[in-house]
């Protein structure tokens, strides 16, 4: 590689003038790179400068040394320094040096261009002949020497973190700020660049452009532009174009908090440092920038903190808390990059005390991902540290943090900490605020710690039951991780939840639904066994019968039911739930198990229940009556045992076998039994009013239903005659409509219940019947009533007549003849005149 070389400077007459011109040239290069590099290479003066310098002074000019892009994408590495007079005398000459790189090209084997401050290849003055050749390259400088450069980087500090942010800025942002650094000396601007360039990735470095002198910044279009500190009060207020550092003067103090000592304070506009900013210039200032090269090949976007944190954490050097994180997550996902040195370094210096009071969750969490990353690659001297910093986090931290495998620790660190932390860990566990994570948390360290914490084991699976059935949704991953590391702790959960099983089954089953709880214990736990069969059991594990399935959940238990008689009522809870038994199922269980056993489990009251709730009409009900009379007589309160007596009697009413006195019967059980369910009541008085309506012998009976005047009684006789096999047998048999002819038409005075109930009987049951009877059927009545007197034939002609309801109602009691009374209203029948019937007729016939 060749680089074409450029002199200017004031040059007696010659073939291209006088005065200010190139004076020597590498052929070949363009002219469009000669007017663009005549306006980059000039020279002012200090304003300060003598008129006439000394030798002495003139050494102490500042040297303008600049990196410059040019237009065709070329660069322009050049070198001005002022010599004083010119050959005619006149004083303000200077001297420039620059070679050229084409587009695309570097120095040779490489090097920076910032390498090139002071080197040897520079000349002093315009070399004879007038076409230089072009260099090979150029040698690299003497005075930017390491030490010279870590001592400068020292003296800088308040300023390194922020002026590295800026040259971030620009390297990911064309159009960022310029950087004008304000030094008493164009070499400690070089000096700035010689940093910035070690720390930069190596792409960018080459990219920066640079001067280390200029009198007018506004002129220069370098991203970074040295200026003297008269030069740069003009440039106050130009933030949005410039970034102006003062390293001349003290850093004022800022707002906010002042720079740290290894510049990571605020920038000139309040701004903090970028991560990577910060830790590269504590790389700087702790004198390890051999680092900056390592880290530029490892994996990594370009300015993330990650890379750099982690080698300068490696080297001992601290950081803050964000850059730790950032070296431990980067270290996570690139392991193989450190070698095992490194690695125990980066360890060791996370895992170093910290001044901070409380360390941030985000470090922590991080730490901890590490170390189950890297913990089993580590010396255990390495290892401890970290784990019993990551043990002490978690008991401290308000925020979950993963505690790292019990071999981590040595012997003699798991007794220090158990000593710490032991007061801790204890009044942690015990604390009941804050719900139940955080002790889980801290009863597995001490585990790991072997702090004894027994005592708080079952307070605190009391407190994990009682959240659980609150939320079953709170068992998660850690929990269960918890209970398979402390089988104490899943004992003792076991045994609550077994408690709580005895107490309200029906949440202990909704927990096991939802919530993988190993219910697995050499413990009998038979509440919360049956609980679990019920939540986790076969589907349709009953296959529609109760019964079987009470068999399969009490088998669950594993204890006899005998021994352990609760046993039973909470088989029934998670079986029935809230309904009731039927009487056939409550019939089959008790005759199953016996009564024995539900007198201690208390639960023949569900049995009553279920007699007491029968659908009416349905002869278990009566005969599950019967039965528990006679099992229970002691446990019966007197209420329960007269509606059961009554639904006994009702099965004595089917059987045939209740004596006379059935309606007193039924009211003197009614009086003990009140308040009476209403299915009770309706099966009950069904039964009795079917007894009175196929029973010949039954008139005694009925004079006492209307006696009684019990309106559910009556209603239920109402509603049993307008059933069909009354109507057929009204059809069928005259003597049967003869008997209730009779029967309707007795008391024709009595109100109340019967009297209500009386004409719609003669009405809408007898009178459609009547009408669908032939003649001779009708004669067969009347025959038969003649049998029972002539009067009751004689009342059944008039009744049956067409047009003589009027006549007939007021012989027969229509009107009530008792003293106050006056005569009811007549009502239409609503039928036809086709039909024999008077509309005029009152409803209820006869009275």
């Amino acid at each position: 590689m060749s680089l074409g070389q450029l002199h200017y400077t004031s040059a007696p007459p010659g073939p291209d003038g006088s005065g200010f011109r190139f004076t020597a040239l590498t052929p070949g290069l363009p002219q469009s790179v000669l007017r663009e590099a005549e306006q980059l290479i000039g020279y002012e003066p200090p304003r300060n400068a003598p008129s006439r310098p000394s030798a002495t002074e003139l050494e102490a000019f500042p040297r303008a040394f600049s990196y410059s892009e040019l237009s065709d994408g070329s660069r322009l590495l050049a070198r001005t320094v002022y010599t004083g007079a010119d050959y005619s005398g006149r004083w303000g000459n200077f001297h420039a040096h620059a070679v050229h790189l084409a587009p695309g090209r570097q120095l040779p084997d490489g090097a920076l261009p910032v390498s090139a401050w002071e080197s040897p290849g520079w000349a002093a003055a315009t070399p004879e002949g007038g076409a230089p050749p072009a260099l090979a390259a150029l040698p690299p400088s003497t005075l930017l020497d390491p030490a010279g450069l870590i001592a400068f980087a020292a003296s800088r500090a308040p300023w390194l973190a922020v002026v590295f942010t800026d040259l971030q800025r620009q390297a990911e942002d064309e159009t960022a700020p310029q950087v004008v650094l304000v030094e008493r000396d164009s070499a400690d601007v070089a000096r700035w660049v010689a940093l910035a360039s070690a720390a930069l990735p190596r792409e960018a470095a080459h990219r920066l452009t640079f001067t280390t002198y200029t009198r007018r910044p506004h002129l220069a279009g370098q991203r970074i532009v040295g200026v003297l500190p008269d030069d740069a009060h003009g440039l106050a207020g130009s933030g949005r174009r410039y970034r102006v550092h003062d390293c001349s003067a003290p850093p004022p103090a800022p707002d906010g908090p002042a720079p740290g000592p290894h510049g990571s304070g605020p920038g000139p506009d309040g701004s903090e440092p970028a991560p990577w900013a910060v830790a590269a210039a504590r790389i700087w200032s702790a004198g390890a920038f051999e680092l900056f090269q390592h880290a530029h090949r490892l994996p990594g976007e370009p300015f993330t903190a990650g890379p750099v944190s982690a080698l300068a954490l490696c080297a001992g050097i601290d950081l803050p808390s964000s850059h730790r994180t950032a070296a431990a997550l980067w270290a996570c996902e690139h392991p193989a990059e450190l070698d095992g040195q490194e690695l125990d370094g980066l360890v060791q210096t996370l895992a170093a005390p910290r001044q901070e009071t409380a360390v941030p969750a985000a470090e922590t969490a991080a730490l901890a991902e590490l170390f189950a990353r890297v913990g089993a690659n580590l010396r255990p001297e390495s290892a401890a540290p970290l784990a019993a910093r990551l043990l002490t986090a978690a008991v401290r931290s308000a925020e979950p943090v993963r505690p790292p495998d019990p071999g981590a620790l040595t012997d003699e660190v798991a007794r220090q900490l158990a000593a710490e932390l032991g007061p801790e860990l204890r009044a942690g566990i015990a604390d009941p605020a804050g719900g139940f994570a955080r002790p889980l948390r801290l009863l597995r360290v001490a585990g790991l710690l072997t702090v004894d914490c027994s005592d708080l084991v079952t307070p605190l699976a009391h407190r994990l039951a009682a959240a659980l059935l609150a939320d079953p949704s709170a068992y998660g991953g850690e929990l269960h991780e918890t209970l398979t590391d402390r089988p104490d702790l899943h004992t003792a959960l076991l045994r609550e939840l077994d408690a709580a099983a005895l107490a309200g089954p029906a949440s202990v089953t909704v927990l096991l639904e939802r919530a993988p709880v190993e219910l697995e214990s050499r413990e009998a736990l038979p509440y919360l066994r049956m609980c679990g069969w019920t939540a986790r059991g076969p589907a349709g594990g009953g296959g529609g019968d109760r019964n079987g399935e009470l068999r399969a959940v009490l088998e669950a238990a594993r204890v006899s039911v005998f021994a352990h008689p609760p046993l039973l009522r909470v088989a029934f809870r998670l079986v029935w739930g809230s309904d009731t038994p039927t009487p056939e199922e409550a019939r089959y269980v008790l005759a199953e198990t016996g009564a024995d056993v539900h007198r201690p489990a208390e639960t023949w009251p569900f049995l009553v229940t279920a007699a007491l709730n029968g659908r009416p009409g349905d002869p278990h009900a009566d005969e599950l009556a019967h039965e528990l009379l006679a099992a229970f007589p002691a446990q019966l309160a007197p209420r329960d045992r007269a509606a059961l007596l009554l639904l006994e009697f009702a099965r004595d009413l089917r059987a045939g076998g209740a004596g006379p006195g059935w309606v007193d019967r039924y009211l003197g059980l009614r009086r003990a039994a009140e308040p009476v369910n209403p299915t009770v009541l309706e099966h009950v008085c069904g039964r009795i009013a079917r007894r009175l309506l196929t029973d010949p012998g039954a008139g005694r009976e009925l004079d006492d239903l209307i006696r009684g005047g019990d309106a559910d009684l009556c209603a239920a006789y109402e509603r049993a005659a307008h059933e069909d096999a009354v109507h057929s047998q009204l059809l069928r048999e005259p003597r049967y409509f003869a008997d209730r002819f009779v029967d309707w038409n007795a008391h024709p005075q009595a109100g109340g219940a019967w009297g209500k109930v009386r004409s719609a009987l003669l009405d809408g049951v007898l009178r459609p019947a009547a009408r669908a009877l032939a003649a001779e059927d009708l004669a067969a009545v009347e025959a038969a009533l003649a049998k029972r007197g002539t009067r009751h034939a004689e009342d059944f002609r008039a009744w049956n007549r067409p047009g003589a309801l009027g006549r007939l109602g007021l012989r027969f009691g229509g009107r009530d003849s008792r003293p106050g009374k006056a005569a009811p209203r007549r009502r239409g029948s609503g039928s036809g005149s086709g039909s024999g019937s008077d509309d005029r007729y009152r409803d209820g016939g006869v009275r």
